[in-house]
């Protein structure tokens, strides 16, 4: 094992004069303020241009880059395969979020990313194969939620359940989710799913729905190590919303839509539904609640698609 050998860098005392420790607080002062500005002024930039650059700890424009995030995930999938990777969740992050926010209603984005045919590939890969394929499934998808800063809350079967706080800025949180849910349908297409053709072994696919709205944040205990969820008509309609989604399709309700980048906005167009599968209702309008998908996929009038 290497270590790295740190030197401790040499101080030295200076003495200022009450003028010299003025003017020198001053220009920190001026730094602080010009750094605050250009930091302001790239968030606004990137609020203008739909890009996904809003950190509450880190309000700095960030750029995802697909490719990266493609050849990584060949990466760890090949290991993986041969025994050479482990993944690990980690589900802490969303759990420390949540903490501060406990016994309350908070606006969030809610996203269900849900891996389709895993009973199939189940049924027909060794259990070993099957685990890892869905394992990488979920890692990969947390992965790509925590680059785009959103946080994963847990995994219901082979489903992963994350979301974006919209509190701050409602369509920085929407824009960032719909952006994170493209980049999971490219990691899929482009990353996982060709090294899994070097072994004949089926491809994957994931519905995604995306909703916005209040949600209420339960902790099921007393104490800082239990389980903390989120209930609300956000979580049942982003359920709901996926179980109508065609596979490798992105689906958006009506409140996530309303405040999409127009840029993103075009990109999506609504889906015709039948009165028995959909009964939700727009609280803000009192209409049925419209939902939108990937233009490049067919919304004619859809159904219920229970594929495992």
């Amino acid at each position: 094992m290497m270590f790295k050998s740190y030197q401790r860098p040499l101080i030295s005392k200076i003495h200022l004069s009450d003028k010299d420790a003025g003017t020198s607080q001053k220009r920190n002062s001026e730094k602080q303020k010009k750094i605050t500005d250009e930091r302001s002024a790239k968030s606004i930039a990137s609020m203008i241009m739909g890009r996904d650059a809003y950190d509450s700890n880190n309000p700095i424009s960030v750029t995802v880059d697909a490719e990266t995030l493609v050849a990584q995930t060949q990466e760890r999938l090949s290991r993986a395969l041969k025994r050479r990777y482990q993944y690990e969740s980690n589900l802490k992050p969303g759990q420390e979020f949540l903490l501060n926010h406990i016994n309350s209603k908070i606006p969030l984005v809610i996203m269900y990313a849900d891996l389709v045919g895993s009973t199939n590939m189940s049924m027909t890969l060794p259990i070993e194969k099957a685990v890892t394929i869905i394992r990488s499934f979920s890692y990969e998808m947390s992965a790509i939620v925590q680059s785009y800063a959103g946080y994963v809350l847990k995994y219901v079967g082979d489903a992963v359940i994350a979301f974006f706080p919209s509190g701050y800025n409602k369509l920085l949180a929407c824009d960032k989710a719909v952006r994170c849910a493209k980049s999971m349908i490219t990691v899929i297409k482009n990353g996982i799913n060709p090294i899994l053709n070097k072994y004949d072994y089926p491809e994957l696919r994931v519905k995604i729905g995306i909703s916005e709205g209040e949600s209420l944040i339960v902790p099921y205990g007393h104490d800082k190590s239990s389980t903390i969820d989120i209930l609300g008509y956000s979580m049942s309609i982003s359920a709901k919303i996926t179980s109508l989604t065609v596979p490798n399709t992105i689906t958006i309700g009506d409140n996530v839509y309303s405040v999409l980048h127009p840029q993103i906005r075009m990109k999506f167009k609504e889906v015709k539904l039948r009165i028995e599968d959909w009964k939700f209702i727009n609280r803000q309008t009192g209409q049925t609640y419209k939902l939108y998908a990937d233009r490049n996929i067919s919304t004619d009038t859809v159904t219920m698609d229970n594929e495992p």
